[in-house]
Formats: C-alpha cells, structure tokens, sequence
C-alpha cells in the first residue's frame, strides 16, 4: 500500500503547525520521520488518521483520495496505528487487550491473534496478566501487537522507542525487521532515535518547525547531516 501525502497544512485554531508537507512512502517500504520534538510529527500523524482535519492538502492510498474520510474508514482501508505512549487497556489482561480488537474485525482473520503473539513471544508468557501491571516495553509491545491484529497494510508507529529500555528497544527493532522482511505491509516510522531509524529504515525524511527539511534514500545518507535537526 501506498501513501502520499501532498501539500499538507495543519492547524489548531489559527496556529498553523504543518506547513505544505510532501511525504511519499512507497508500497512495502519502510519509511523514518524524524525530527525533534514538538516540529509537528505526531500532528502530521493525527491527520493522516483522520483524527485532525487538513487545511489544504490531500493524503491518497494506493492513489485514493482518503482526506475526508473518517478515521474509522481510514482503518478499514487498512492502516493500523500505533500512537506514542504505551497505549492499552490497564484493566484488561493481555489476552483480552487482543481479543477486544479481533472482535470488532468483520470476519477477522482467526490466526491473527496468535501471529501477532509470535512476533512478540514474550507476551506468550504474560497472557493472563493485568496489561496496567506490564512494564512500559511489554505495554508498548502489547499495543504493536494489538495492531497487527487488524492486519494492517500499512502500519504507522509514533515513536515506539520512547522511555523503553534498551533490551526491549532491541526486541522491538527485531520485531520491526521482520515485519518489513515479510513484504506485506508498508511502515511509516516516526522516531527521534537516529541510529535505530537508520538501520531500519530504506528512506528517510527529516521534519522542523512544521516542514520537511530532508528527505531521501538510507542507503547514501550521512547521519551527521542529522545532527542539527534531530535530537540523538
């Protein structure tokens, strides 16, 4: 699946916060946004849900125009979002965290529970447990993983890194690698985390103040180029 995002203005108000954003991410690509807190990443993401409205500008799946559509039907289409902080239900086991998102699939895959256990093992383990009593790199697993239960062709994730300890971090970018591997989604990863974005990911794009700044190909970047619009 391919996403295009041409021309974008962001706004709160009268605060304009994205300013004629361009984002290509091809189908089966993995694609890094990175930039330093509060340039507009996480805005950018909201709209591409459909949870902000754009101003001017328009966002096409596989060349479908999907800007006035509601987050809802973004879903359907086939995009799973991973939003940054951890995000479950602390009062439900990690069984029912899963469960609750396969029940509201219309004719939802039935392996796709344990397909998604088996790209984070350890939650094998953990099935019965309160997701409020996981640690922040078990919840922030657990909320990939409910995502990955829709099926996604493309999978979104806002900062999935952040606050994570190092051994998960690694699990997590394993995790991330295979998915890619496996050819049948395309991920958008927004991250400040330079050196982990990079052995990830094929293109990048760099945002500040509300613009892209930098864009391109990994594989002829020079991380240094990073260094005075990305927090490392």
């Amino acid at each position: 699946m391919r996403l295009e995002v041409q021309d974008l203005d962001v706004a709160y108000g009268r605060t304009q916060v994205v300013f004629g954003v361009s984002l290509d991410v091809p189908s089966g690509s993995l694609t890094c946004l990175m930039g330093r807190n509060g340039v507009g990443k996480t805005t950018l993401l909201n709209t591409l849900m459909g949870l902000l409205s754009a101003r001017r500008g328009r966002i096409l799946l596989d060349g479908d125009d999907i800007t006035k559509l509601t987050p809802y039907k973004r879903a359907r289409r086939g995009i799973g979002y991973v939003p940054q902080g951890h995000q479950v239900f602390p009062g439900l086991t990690v069984r029912e965290n899963l469960n609750v998102v396969f029940e509201r699939q219309r004719g939802g895959d039935a392996d796709a529970v344990n397909d998604a256990i088996d790209v984070f093992p350890a939650l094998a383990t953990m099935m019965g447990r309160p997701a409020g009593l996981l640690s922040g790199g078990q919840a922030q697993q657990l909320a990939i993983a409910r995502a990955l239960v829709t099926r996604p062709q493309l999978l979104v994730l806002d900062e999935p890194t952040e606050g994570i300890q190092p051994s998960i971090i690694m699990q997590i970018e394993d995790a991330i690698a295979q998915l890619h591997a496996s050819g049948e989604m395309t991920i958008l990863l927004v991250e400040q985390y330079v050196e982990f974005a990079l052995r990830l990911a094929e293109r990048y794009a760099v945002m500040d103040a509300g613009r892209i700044e930098l864009s391109g190909d990994v594989a002829t970047a020079d991380a240094g180029m990073f260094a005075s619009l990305v927090s490392i």
